[in-house]
């Protein structure tokens, strides 16, 4: 017969070393984060299969395959190979917007969108793509999913404080889009002058918007897993160029290496036949405050401009 005294004492035992194993987990879990793990070209065009080896990498060090898919939040598979993940710092060894109310966004005088575009316009929150998409606007996407994850953020804190959908909150990708694809606009008045007609530098150029980056108090953050999902998107939609005006908006560096998140995506984009232009920040004249010096890439420098608006002023 056992003795109840030794089972009992297996018992507590066997407790505490679960009560062990729950804390060690959960202590695991919360010091996890958010990892890119970049696989370099893709092997091949199927894109189903590629985020199922995706799922098949993650799942060595998730356990199953199922909770590799629940800790996967970007499967990037059009433009190249990789994965964006949940992921503690021992399994990451283990591996290895815009406002379209605007007038600039007019699509008079354009022809039908080509048939060989393959992207969307997303409906969501106050961005209604039957009144904001037309001729001109024929894309609107968003990804947050990597600020929610760097941030610590909540579904609900997320659904309370940010526009979830395409709409430029800051004005800074309207400006930026208007004035490299702005449609005309005649009898422009400006504070009550007249400035005539004005144009961005493809007026006929058509826009798909996206939104990679996010309004965090008075500054503006933008994800590395976020831009290259909104990358992958683009190359598979079919753009013709990336414009990335973000130079200061993220963690960047001069230099050119694994941790340079737009160096690798407009690489992609490029080996795709795609131009990338990208803000090359407003910071200087000291050395080593250019962003995105990728040589792939088209570094468009800030500069002051000499233009004066002049008005006769009355005093009276």
């Amino acid at each position: 017969m056992n003795n109840p005294t030794s089972s009992l004492l297996l018992l507590f035992f066997l407790l505490i070393f679960a009560c062990l194993c729950e804390i060690i987990v959960k202590a695991d879990e919360a010091d996890s984060k958010l990892y890119i793990i970049y696989l370099g070209h893709k092997p091949h065009d199927d894109h189903e299969l590629i985020t199922d080896s995706h799922h098949d990498i993650l799942s060595q060090v998730a356990g199953s395959k199922e909770e590799a898919k629940k800790l996967m939040m970007y499967s990037y598979r059009h433009g190249f190979s990789g994965f964006a993940a949940k992921l503690t710092n021992s399994q990451a060894k283990q591996i290895g917007g815009i406002s379209g109310e605007s007038e600039a966004f007019n699509d008079n005088g354009m022809g039908p969108i080509p048939s060989r575009w393959k992207g969307i316009c997303k409906s969501e929150a106050n961005f209604n793509a039957t009144i904001h998409c037309n001729k001109k606007i024929i894309g609107a996407r968003w990804y947050i999913k990597g600020f929610m994850e760097e941030k610590g953020l909540t579904q609900s804190i997320i659904d309370k404080t940010y526009n979830l959908s395409a709409v430029d909150a800051s004005g800074h990708g309207s400006h930026c889009a208007s004035t490299a694809a702005g449609s005309y606009v005649n009898n422009l008045q400006y504070y009550g002058l007249n400035m005539g007609t004005i144009r961005g530098g493809a007026p006929l150029a058509r826009l798909a918007i996206y939104k990679i980056c996010w309004k965090e108090m008075m500054a503006v953050y933008c994800s590395g897993a976020d831009i290259l999902a909104g990358v992958d998107d683009a190359i598979k939609d079919g753009v013709d160029i990336i414009s990335a005006s973000i130079g200061d908006a993220f963690i960047n560096i001069a230099e050119v290496n694994e941790e340079s998140v737009l160096g690798i995506g407009s690489y992609h984009a490029v080996s795709h036949g795609i131009s990338v232009i990208a803000a090359g920040g407003n910071s200087g004249p000291d050395s080593n405050t250019i962003s995105n010096t990728a040589p792939w890439v088209i570094t468009v420098a800030a500069s002051n401009s000499d233009r004066q608006i002049v008005t006769p002023l009355t005093l009276s």
